[in-house]
């Protein structure tokens, strides 16, 4: 059992004990209107054990994901609540979250997403510079062996790597560009190749 888990079990034992103590110090004197108190009480609990337990499903079914038509060379990317737009490449072979940044001009990889498609970023030289929204930072040029998107794919790919810390990668004008038209409609952002 992990720290974190075992700090939520005692966290439910102590407000376990805490409703149990107020029912049985309040119940004293007409116990079926306390047993259907503590009835209720443990059905408002359940419910939002299971609500918290399912949200990941729910939330995949409300939230539209990205869709690839392949064989239409089209991609449809659904706008994020947050307003982003996010698009999952494979590079390299793993999938990799990016947030769209029209305003950028390369594919800029965390470190971490850099070192999960096989690159060192320790052995990277930082010669490049970058001017983004948090000041200038440094950077490394890197070429990718593959970058797939569903059965689209494309090879020798350059992106960036910051030297910094990100919190995610961010997917520039330089790869869009590889489509034939890129549209927004409709909470969409339509690529087609």
């Amino acid at each position: 059992m992990t720290s974190v888990s075992f700090g939520s079990l005692a966290y439910l034992v102590l407000l376990g004990v805490f409703v149990g103590s107020y029912f049985f110090v309040s119940g004293r004197t007409n116990w079926s209107q306390t047993l259907r108190h503590a009835a209720l009480w443990v059905f408002i609990f359940l419910g939002a054990i299971i609500a918290v337990g399912l949200w990941q499903d729910v939330k995949r079914t409300l939230v539209p994901s990205q869709a690839v038509f392949a064989e239409e060379g089209r991609v449809v990317i659904p706008i994020a609540p947050d307003g982003h737009y996010y698009l999952t490449l494979g590079l390299n072979g793993t999938p990799t979250r990016f947030v769209v940044d029209t305003g950028a001009t390369d594919i800029v990889l965390s470190q971490d997403d850099a070192r999960a498609a096989g690159i060192d970023p320790e052995s990277l030289t930082y010669f490049g510079r970058a001017n983004t929204a948090n000041g200038m930072v440094r950077t490394s040029m890197v070429r990718l062996d593959e970058v797939t998107l569903g059965g689209i794919t494309d090879r020798g790919v350059t992106a960036l790597v910051n030297e910094g810390e990100m919190n995610g990668s961010l997917l520039g004008m330089r790869y869009l560009t590889r489509f034939a038209e890129v549209s927004f409609s409709q909470g969409q952002m339509v690529l087609q190749r």
